[in-house]
């Protein structure tokens, strides 16, 4: 038992330091677009990673409705540029990849 409580927290500390997507870094801010339902506005920012890494796309959720908490839903390496379009009041599309906001995220370390 105590080793699989040992195993479990190896397990969470490997996630939490190089998967969660709450430890992002913020970036430099370059577009929104609200939902068309003004529900959720979804904000892109570039992250420069400096000279060893690629440019990075970060897409945080902001729910406009309840307190403007925020959630990071999209995260792709090698971009620099965000293209945004709600498809509906709860799908929107960035640079071509397509997410539900209330289950979806799209991290490029898990592809």
């Amino acid at each position: 038992m105590i080793g699989l409580l040992i195993v479990g927290l190896i397990g969470y500390g490997v996630y939490w330091a190089f998967f969660d997507m709450n430890r992002l870094p913020t970036g430099e801010y370059l577009t929104e677009e609200i939902s068309p339902d003004g529900k959720y506005t979804l904000k892109a920012y570039v992250i420069n990673g400096g000279a060893t890494t690629s440019y990075s796309v970060r897409g945080e959720l902001v729910f406009n409705i309840k307190d403007k908490k925020t959630k990071n839903i999209y995260w792709n390496n090698r971009e620099d540029t965000a293209t945004i379009s709600w498809m509906d009041n709860n799908t929107v599309e960035i640079n071509g990849h397509t997410l539900d906001v209330k289950r979806d995220k799209f991290d490029f370390r898990n592809q």
